[in-house]
């Protein structure tokens, strides 16, 4: 088999890890295996090429296309291959980066032992110096994932659930503190350590709706994990059923449920809220069709805020003023205090959504009513 033909079943069964912001797709305009757009914050368009090294693999996860039990064609790509098989793609601007995933062929030291190499040929043997994005393997060595971080952009290590009772749902070969929370402690103190990439980052991924876990679960899971360490993001992976799995007649989760968990999420992440603040309901989901900050600020008897005097901890908890704008509000007004909506809207702000939030100079700017 031809390494593109390898490349085109491993690039297929890569498409499930996540790897920038909410979505990725296919591009529809390269015709070729493994090319993804990811899409960032600012809706800009990042080509990867996004890969497993193997989709052989000794875990039972029962969501998993590559699961062990399941009968398909099984075959990995050689370091070198996988190098050159990328770097055809980078020297011709195909793409502006690699994200590298692996299921587990042998062991996994061996496994992460062939990611490794990969990686160090493309940096040592053929001078790539552009954007890497490695999977760490759960329960790998703490040496392995040192080097690792020493040698790509960014690294992560898939959560996969919110719980020890919730992995163990998923599967019966990981240990969800020793293979996974551990390893995350391992990342983690060594973020920045790296001498040659000393702005790496990590980021994890959770499996919504394959298990009985609940929204506030996963978040709460989350809390701990970013008052703990220094976790850039976190991805959300809505559950897809997929032919010949344990899991191949359970129901689908909605895209509109990862949604509304991303959107809380970053209110754990940026604006620094605490689980107690969100609003869920008697089954402990977030709603679905309303914004969780609007339905957290009603709940709060700190509004209106005066945006004259108020600090940068009530400012952020305002529908409509995001992180940046209340520093950008908080800095300006020290010179001049700010009189009318026009000076906000000129930040950033979402007016619509801020008014019935805000005053200025004392002003009420719409009727306050809850």
């Amino acid at each position: 088999m031809s390494t593109l033909e390898k490349m085109k079943i491993l690039t297929d069964s890569a498409q499930y890890d996540l790897c920038d912001y909410v979505n990725h797709h296919k591009s529809s305009q390269i015709n070729l295996p493994g090319i993804y757009e990811a899409i960032g914050h600012n809706g800009c368009k990042i080509p990867l090429f996004k890969t497993l090294m193997t989709n052989k693999c000794k875990n039972d996860c029962k969501y998993c296309i590559n699961q062990s039990k399941r009968n398909f064609t099984r075959l990995e790509l050689s370091p070198e291959e996988l190098a050159k098989g990328f770097l055809g793609y980078y020297n011709r601007g195909l793409v502006n980066g690699l994200f590298l995933s692996s299921g587990i062929s042998d062991d996994i030291d061996s496994t992460m032992e062939k990611q490794i190499e990969t990686i160090s040929l493309l940096r040592k043997k053929y001078g790539y110096d552009d954007y890497i994005h490695l999977k760490i393997i759960p329960g790998a060595s703490k040496d392995s994932i040192k080097r690792a971080m020493a040698l790509a952009n960014r690294v992560s290590i898939n959560i996969e659930a919110a719980t020890s009772s919730g992995l163990s749902e998923l599967s019966s070969t990981k240990d969800y503190n020793k293979d996974i929370l551990k390893r995350l402690s391992w990342i983690n103190s060594l973020q920045h350590k790296s001498t040659t990439y000393p702005k790496s980052t990590h980021t994890t991924q959770l499996i919504v709706g394959a298990n009985n876990e609940t929204d506030k679960e996963i978040l709460s899971r989350m809390e701990k994990i970013y008052k703990k360490s220094n976790l850039k993001r976190t991805y959300f992976s809505a559950f897809t059923p997929i032919e010949e799995t344990d899991f191949k007649d359970k129901e689908a989760c909605s895209t509109d449920r990862t949604a509304k968990l991303y959107n809380a999420d970053s209110l754990l992440n940026q604006y620094n809220y605490n689980v107690k603040e969100l609003i869920f309901d008697e089954n402990d989901k977030l709603s679905l069709t309303q914004d969780p900050k609007i339905l957290a600020a009603k709940n709060m008897n700190i509004f209106p805020v005066e945006i004259n005097t108020a600090p940068i901890r009530e400012l952020i908890r305002v529908p409509g003023i995001g992180v940046k704008s209340a520093h950008d509000i908080v800095s300006i007004r020290k010179q001049k205090p700010f009189s009318n909506k026009e000076q906000l809207k000129r930040l950033g702000v979402v007016i619509e959504r801020a008014d019935p939030y805000i005053k200025i100079k004392g002003e009420y700017q719409t009727t306050f009513d809850f």
